[in-house]
């Protein structure tokens, strides 16, 4: 029955979220992000340099956070269900996020903050509060050829690449 019950509440809160943020539809961003983080879309994808894991490239430390919010044993948070779980309750958090701080609801956003989390996410659309990890993070999750560009351009690089990359994809 406790099977059961977790399905309904999977598939009762990935329903609320796709239908609930109007449009592009949540369904199609997610497939948006799964491309970028996971091509494959495996559940066992580990980022070797960062440690995040699975389907949506979720970081231990945010399992371990979202684990203890929906009540999830933290040693299966990587089971396919349980990465579902805690990447609703993440995009969930995001949205409200980022229309709690006026940004519209698409691609670009939801993925920046998926990358960035929210609060990043609005403090380098902003340009507020960036410090040297803010630029490591940035400097990150760009190609290779944007290795040496001085922070002062970093950050609109950041934005021109991942706002023109989220739509063609």
């Amino acid at each position: 029955m406790k099977k059961r019950v977790t399905g309904m509440i999977t598939i009762g809160l990935f329903g609320f979220v796709f239908q609930g943020c109007g449009s592009p539809p949540m369904k199609e961003i997610t497939q948006k992000i799964v491309k970028v983080e996971t091509p494959n879309g495996e559940y066992k994808t580990v980022n070797k340099h960062s440690g995040a894991y699975g389907k949506y490239q979720i970081m231990p430390k945010t399992a371990k956070h979202y684990t203890k919010k929906l009540n999830i044993n933290y040693r299966e948070w990587k089971k396919p269900e349980n990465q579902d779980k805690i990447y609703t309750a993440i995009l969930c958090d995001n949205i409200n996020a980022l229309k709690k701080s006026g940004h519209k609801i698409n691609a670009f956003t939801v993925y920046g903050a998926h990358q960035q989390g929210a609060r990043g996410f609005d403090c380098i659309i902003r340009n507020k509060n960036l410090n040297a990890k803010a630029y490591r993070r940035l400097r990150r999750n760009l190609p290779k050829q944007y290795k040496y560009l001085k922070n002062e351009k970093l950050r609109l690089a950041w934005i021109n690449y991942w706002s023109h990359r989220m739509k063609n994809i």
